[in-house]
């Protein structure tokens, strides 16, 4: 390998991780000129990174293709990191299901606009009209069912797998209903339609995102109910299972599920690249911001005390059951649109990406950065990114064809000298600018009145 290239590659990682410190930074200052004009131009200088090229018009830009792709892989990872260290990190559920949820909301996502650039509106409308109606439908029956106590978990399991069932039939519906007066709009792939180019597509992809994160959530939703009050070794062997069952789905997907054009095995093409680094940053930065101020939240104290102790967190009257849950869902949630960002930039999906292997990835990722700790989270996914499937798969493939497969006993062996070294992973407890906990001041005690000595 080329001393230039391995210089580079280090200095690429100290960039990034000045970068990530910087963003943080002016993220966390108290005055909101500072954060706007911060963000922006975090913002803008790694745009201007993926656009100014070297050498004239013909050359390389300051960040290659390659570079290009990992910084959209990191900024995915990272979403899907962040909600798997809300879900083992902070409320101490041990999970191998993230990277099915991951696989949900990339394929969601992709058949939602690849449905619409090819005149066919129903994978937006069903989806859409699906996530809302499932969601007033766990509401409903979460209201219906505190009016009783002592329900069993299955019985409550029975009721929404029900709803479940019945909002997918009437979000069929409405999809079959509305999809012949918007055809004429949509156009086809060769001739689109006013619908399917320009603004409106952009919309339609910002809404494929939200929708598969949504729709991640309630699948979360629906499996954790009755497994969450397993305990945690068995609660992680079920999430292993969970991530299986999905990956053999989508080997599947053209003959099992109603849907041929996700290719089963042969893998997803033809999903339109409509993610930019504005919609990767985007999305990103409102993942950090949310699970920040959940985080810091009376949510978060929750969440972080049953961590703790789940006997104590019970006396003093906290539903873990529920908590837990709520925790299930929103690491979810993240891992959806974690999915829908990758897919619209890879523009093709193969079941393989998404196998039990590759699902351990979030995991180490979020022990190397340390557990309960947002910022080592997300300086680990780009550090792991641009270094172990960067530069080290570069560094292996000159090294033989089969080299690079020897990746995979070097991230065990690493891992493993990490916990030796430091247990608590690279940061620990440390928390970067605008992710530390908030100062707050303590109460003044009244000052006291001199008692009146009466004679």
């Amino acid at each position: 390998m080329e001393l230039g290239f391995l210089l580079a590659s280090i200095v690429k990682i100290a960039a990034i991780l000045a970068y990530l410190y910087g963003l943080l930074w002016v993220l966390g200052h108290k005055k909101l000129w500072v954060k706007v004009v911060g963000v922006a131009a975090a913002f803008i200088l790694v745009q201007l990174a993926l656009t100014i090229t070297i050498g004239g018009e013909e050359g390389e830009t300051l960040l290659n293709n390659f570079d290009q792709g990992l910084i959209f892989q990191a900024a995915s990872m990272t979403m899907v990191a962040l909600g798997l260290n809300l879900i083992y990190g902070f409320n101490g559920q041990f999970s191998l299901g993230q990277w099915g949820f991951y696989g949900i909301g990339a394929y969601t996502a992709a058949d939602i606009t690849f449905r619409w650039i090819n005149g066919d509106s129903r994978g937006l409308i069903v989806a859409g009209v699906g996530s809302i109606l499932g969601i007033l439908m766990i509401l409903g029956i979460q209201k219906l069912l505190n009016r009783y106590k002592g329900v069993p978990v299955l019985s409550a399991f029975t009721l929404y797998l029900i709803g479940s069932v019945v909002v997918g039939a009437i979000a069929v519906f409405i999809g079959n209903l509305i999809n012949p007066a918007l055809t004429p709009l949509l156009g086809t792939l060769s001739e689109p339609g006013p619908l399917a180019q320009g603004a409106w597509l952009q919309v339609v992809y910002f809404l494929a995102v939200i929708i598969a994160g949504i729709f991640a959530g309630e699948v979360s939703f629906l499996f954790g109910l009755p497994v969450l009050s397993l305990g945690s070794d068995y609660f992680g062997i079920a999430t292993l299972g969970f991530t299986i069952i999905i990956n053999t789905l989508m080997v599947n997907s053209d003959t099992i599920l109603p849907f041929p054009e996700m290719k089963g095995g042969r893998g997803m093409i033809g999903i339109p690249k409509m993610t930019t680094w504005f919609w990767a940053f985007f999305f990103m930065l409102l993942v950090i911001i949310i699970m920040r101020n959940v985080i810091h939240s009376s949510t978060g104290r929750t969440i972080l005390a049953v961590r703790e102790d789940e006997t104590a967190s019970k006396a003093m009257g906290i539903d873990v059951a529920n908590t837990k849950l709520l925790t299930f869902v929103i690491g979810s949630f993240f891992a959806g649109i974690g999915g829908g960002v990758y897919a619209h930039y890879i523009g093709f999906l193969s079941p393989g990406t998404f196998d039990f292997i590759t699902g351990f990835n979030p995991l180490i990722i979020v022990v190397f950065g340390g557990l309960g700790s947002m910022t080592g989270t997300i300086t680990a996914s780009f550090t792991w990114i641009f270094f172990l499937e960067g530069l080290l798969r570069v560094l292996l493939g000159q090294m033989g064809t089969d080299a690079p497969t020897w990746r995979f006993v070097l991230y065990p062996i690493v891992l493993l000298l990490l916990m030796l070294i430091k247990p608590s992973g690279l940061l620990g407890n440390v928390e970067w600018g605008f992710l530390k906990a908030p100062f707050i001041k303590p109460r003044e005690k009244p000052a006291s009145t001199p008692e009146v000595v009466k004679g």
